[in-house]
C-alpha cells in the first residue's frame, strides 16, 4: 500500500501542507479534492518522488521513497505520474510515443503493440495515431498523455486533473470505464485529483479533501454520505467540505447591491 507520514512541504514561503497522514490500501482508487493552490497537485508530486518533503515521508509497500537511487529507480519502474500538463513528444507520432513508453517499462513488444492499437482507438485517436503530435488538438493531446499513462501497466497510478484539459464526453466516459475497470478487477492502485466532485461518488474508494494545506478529511465514500442531511446531495456535502464557505458566499453575492431597490 501507500503510506503518508506526517508530510509537510513548502516552497520556501509558506507551508503549502502540514501534517498530511493517509494510507492508501492496494486496489482502492483515491480522489484527492480541494480548492485551488492548496496541495493536491504538490501532494501528487510528493507521492509520485518528483517533489521532496521538508518532513515526513511517503512509503510504497513499506519501501520509502528516495532512500536509494536502486530503490527509487525499482519504484519509478511501478508507478506511473501523470501531471496536469504532461510533456509530449511532439515530433514524434502518438503511437511512438506510446510504443516508446511502453518499452521504457518494460512491456513486452507484441502485448504492446495490440494495447496501443486498443488506447488509439478507446480515444478515437485511430485517424491521428501516426501523425505527429504537434498537430493534434489540445484535447487529442490530453488524449495521448492518458493513453501513455495507461500503457505502462503499472501497478501504481498517480493522475492530477485527468478529466481537464479539454477532454471531450466520450474522453471522459472512455476514461471512467478504464478506471473502473483497472480497479475493480485488476487491482491497480489510483490516486488521482480532480475539480469535479460529480466524478466521486461514481468512482471513489475513499476521498481526501486537503483544505489550507490539512487533510480536513479522509474516509471511504459510504462514510462521507452518512454526513449529508437527508435532502442534501452527495456532490453538496463534498462542496461544502471542500468550501464550507461556498453557501455564504453566493447569499452575499446575490444580496441586493447599493441602490438596487429591494422590492
Amino acid at each position: 500500500m501507500i503510506r503518508v507520514h506526517d508530510l509537510t512541504h513548502h516552497y520556501g514561503v509558506r507551508p503549502v501542507l502540514r501534517d498530511i497522514s493517509m494510507d492508501v490500501q492496494t486496489g482502492e482508487l483515491v480522489v484527492l479534492l480541494g480548492p485551488n493552490g492548496m496541495g493536491k497537485s504538490t501532494l501528487l508530486g510528493c507521492l509520485a518522488g518528483v517533489l521532496w518533503p521538508q518532513r515526513g515521508y511517503v512509503e510504497f509497500d513499506g519501501v520509502r521513497r528516495r532512500q536509494s537511487a536502486r530503490e527509487e529507480y525499482d519504484l519509478r519502474r511501478r508507478c506511473y505520474y501523470l501531471p496536469d500538463d504532461a510533456w509530449l513528444p511532439l515530433a514524434r507520432t502518438g503511437r511512438e510515443f506510446l510504443i516508446a513508453v511502453g518499452r521504457l517499462y518494460g512491456v513486452d513488444y507484441l502485448r504492446l503493440f495490440e494495447h496501443a492499437d486498443r488506447l488509439l482507438t478507446l480515444f478515437h485517436l485511430i485517424e491521428q495515431g501516426d501523425s505527429p503530435i504537434q498537430n493534434y488538438s489540445t484535447g487529442q493531446r490530453k488524449k495521448i498523455a492518458l493513453a501513455s499513462a495507461l500503457i505502462a501497466e503499472t501497478p501504481y497510478l498517480l493522475m492530477d486533473e485527468p478529466f481537464s484539459g479539454g477532454l471531450d464526453p466520450a474522453g471522459i466516459v472512455a476514461l471512467k470505464g478504464v478506471l473502473l475497470g483497472l480497479r475493480g478487477d485488476r487491482g491497480r492502485t489510483i490516486v488521482m485529483t480532480t475539480p469535479v466532485p460529480e466524478l466521486v461518488e461514481e468512482l471513489a474508494d475513499r476521498v481526501g479533501v486537503i483544505r489550507g494545506g490539512e487533510l480536513a478529511a479522509y474516509d471511504s465514500v459510504d462514510a462521507l454520505k452518512r454526513l449529508a442531511d437527508h435532502d442534501q446531495s452527495f456532490e453538496t456535502t463534498l462542496q461544502e467540505l471542500v468550501d464550507p464557505d461556498t453557501r455564504s458566499n453566493l447569499e452575499a453575492y446575490f444580496a441586493p447591491l447599493p441602490g438596487e431597490d429591494d422590492a
